[in-house]
Order: structure tokens, then sequence, then C-alpha cells
């Protein structure tokens, strides 16, 4: 097998059209590789710069999750820090996580910040949202969003669906429609499915979490909607802080 690891976005593109198959850390595939067989060739983006980005909004997909620090939002370091071991941190890659893994540890940190993904299409770099790249599955470059306001994260260990965690995601950001406004994002992962809901901000912590009760949200179990009182508890009084 023929590994590429093209430096430049058109390297990548062409790396594409002649079949390579993206590998990311290869922390999931390898084993699929090793019972199937493996590719003619495989495609790292770990010298591309557009895929190395961290901070400022922006981290790139060929990024491992233990490099994730203080440059990414806390629900984002939180959620990487809670995947596999340190030795799986210290190879797999976000992109590798997001679109490669049915767990998807990162994608509730990612819909509660709002982000954006950068994928590559056959013409060049596109913007897309976050369900259009899980439902197509496009080579992720980058994700992008707004810095939050606060955020939080819980992973649930003692708490199983189908034997995954359930985990437990929050932010407050400005709103998408009205930047000058302030909204309440909740993330959690039930199972192999994210479940995710948007409410508008509010300092009253209990008016936050009745309008969250009327949502999907309000019918999870109640250990885990007591984790999301507490995380949102904990970022509410985060924002009132500053």
């Amino acid at each position: 097998m023929l590994v590429r690891l093209p430096r430049s976005v058109s390297e990548a593109q062409s790396c594409l059209a002649e079949g390579a198959v993206p590998v990311g850390g290869a922390t999931l595939v390898w084993a699929g590789w090793q019972r199937d067989g493996f590719p003619e060739q495989a495609m790292s983006l770990r010298e591309l710069p557009e895929a190395k980005v961290i901070g400022d909004g922006a981290l790139g997909s060929a990024v491992l999750l233990h490099e994730m620090d203080e440059r990414v939002p806390e629900v984002l370091r939180e959620a990487a820090g809670g995947v596999g071991t340190g030795a799986v941190r210290r190879t797999a890659t976000v992109g590798g996580n997001i679109v490669g893994s049915t767990l998807r540890c990162l994608l509730p940190a990612a819909l509660v910040l709002d982000a954006r993904a950068v994928v590559l299409e056959p013409d060049g770099p596109v913007e897309t949202d976050l369900p259009e790249l899980l439902a197509k599955r496009p080579l992720l470059l980058s994700l992008h969003w707004h810095e939050p306001v606060a955020s939080g994260y819980r992973k649930l260990t003692g708490e199983l669906r189908g034997g995954v965690p359930f985990v437990v995601a929050v932010a407050v950001g400005a709103a998408a429609e009205d930047a000058r406004s302030l909204v309440l994002r909740v993330a959690v992962r039930d199972g192999y499915d994210v479940l995710s809901e948007t409410v508008p901000y509010d300092t009253d912590t209990g008016r936050i979490l009745r309008a969250l009760a009327l949502t999907p949200l309000g019918m999870l179990p109640e250990a885990v909607f007591e984790a999301v009182r507490d995380v949102v508890g904990g970022v509410v009084e985060r924002v009132g802080a500053r």
C-alpha cells in the first residue's frame, strides 16, 4: 500500500481523483483493512497546512486528539480528552473521529459550537454544515466556529445505551440569525445517535431547563437529564461571572 502525503489542496485533490483512500490516524480503518484487504493507495493529511490548523475558531481534520488544548473551547478539549486511551489520543485525528467513527465523540461538542465544515470536493474546498458532512462523508479539511461565551461537557460512564456512554455538551454563543442575541445549545449522544436542541439564553437556569424539557431532550433518562441540568447550570454560572 502506497501512503501519500499531499502538501497542498491541489495535491490532495489529485490523490482523491487517483483513488487514494483517506487514512486519518488509522485507528479505525486499519482493522478493517486487515480483514478486507488493503487499498492500493492511502492518503494522510498530516502534511497539509489547511488540515493542521488549531485555534482562532478553527480546527483541522488532521489534528491529533491529544493536541487539543486551550486554543479550542473547553467543550472540545473535554470531548477529545475522553476518547479512548492516551495511546489512541496520540494517534486518532479529528476527521477520523467525526467522519470515520460510529461513536463520533467530538460531534456533540461541534454541534453546540454551531460549527461549519470545510470539505474537499472535486472542484475545490467548500463549506457545509455538519448534517451534510455526516450524510455525504466527503473529505473533511477543517471545522470553523465563532468562539462561545462559555461551554461545558460531561461523559456519563455509568449510563449506557447499547454499550455506548451518554455524553452531554453545552455552549452559549451568538444566535445564527442575530449575532447580538445569545442562545444555549445542548447536544446529547444517546447510543449512536446525537440529539441537539437550541433555546434562547436566559440568566435563569430554571427557565432554560423548562424550555429544554419541552424538547426531545426531556424524554432522556432522568440520570441523563440530571447531567444536562448540572452542565447547563455550570455554563450559565460561568457566563454570569464574565
